[in-house]
């Protein structure tokens, strides 16, 4: 695998959100679209109504950063997060969902090339 291949690896973070509402997931998403979004893709809308249980999933690339600043945001309830890629790209996105919400790490793990860590969110 070439070099361009290993940074766009490690840049690439999975976020997944379980237990909340849409509109808890949607404002999540929201704060990381408007640091690493694609300006001309719109964020997903997500549905009102939703049967339990649900796991909220996306992908964002922190090379793909805009340089917007991140804002505060509102939850409902507390919001259980599960970050998953390369060390510095999941260290960036809790930066960044620090921000906008208060991060309570619960657990972390590491391995060889990626590590997962487990948060929860909730609003200042």
């Amino acid at each position: 695998m070439s070099d361009v291949d290993d940074r766009h690896i490690d840049t690439d973070v999975t976020v997944q959100l379980s237990n909340c509402s849409g509109d808890d997931a949607r404002a999540v998403f929201e704060a990381l679209d408007r640091v690493y979004a694609v300006e001309d893709v719109p964020p997903p809308e997500a549905p009102r109504q939703v049967p339990a249980p649900t796991v909220w999933m996306a992908t964002f690339d922190t090379a793909a950063g805009r340089g917007a600043a991140a804002r505060p945001g509102h939850l409902t309830a507390e919001v259980p997060v599960l970050l998953t890629g390369g060390y510095h790209a999941v260290d960036e996105i809790e930066k960044v969902l620090a921000q906008s919400f208060d991060v309570r790490s619960l657990e972390s793990v590491s391995g060889d090339q990626e590590t997962e860590a487990r948060l929860l969110l909730a609003s200042r």
